[in-house]
């Protein structure tokens, strides 16, 4: 019951910045976790960044993207973002919004469909 609908993936050259945001919408609790993952063709999907819901928006890191990427949320709580700089080629992938949250005692996960970030050497 809850939607997650990214933008601002497409091309950019090694060195480049891009932005990507994910709306979410529907049944949000309080309490939830918001993240970023990537997916490569042929490769495993991989976490990027997190961040809690919590007033101190807590955040975490693939070791990968420390230092060039960087997750944030507005003060709705209800979109978060993937600021995007120094990419490299490594970073071609399809980006996946992702939402965690407890209902009825049950581990919930929600995916967006996705947002095609291209790097370009």
């Amino acid at each position: 019951q809850v939607q997650l609908v990214e933008s601002g993936g497409g091309l950019a050259q090694t060195g480049g910045s891009l932005r990507l945001s994910c709306a979410a919408s529907g049944s949000i609790l309080p309490i939830h976790v918001m993240g970023w993952y990537r997916q490569a063709p042929g490769k495993e999907r991989e976490l990027v960044a997190g961040i809690t819901s919590g007033r101190s928006g807590r955040t975490n890191y693939a070791d990968s993207v420390k230092g060039r990427l960087t997750i944030s949320r507005d003060n709705a709580n209800n979109t978060v973002y993937l600021q995007m700089n120094s990419l490299k080629p490594e970073d071609t992938a399809v980006y996946y919004c992702n939402l965690v949250q407890m209902e009825l005692g049950d581990r919930r996960e929600y995916w967006g469909q996705g947002t095609q970030v291209t790097v370009s050497s």
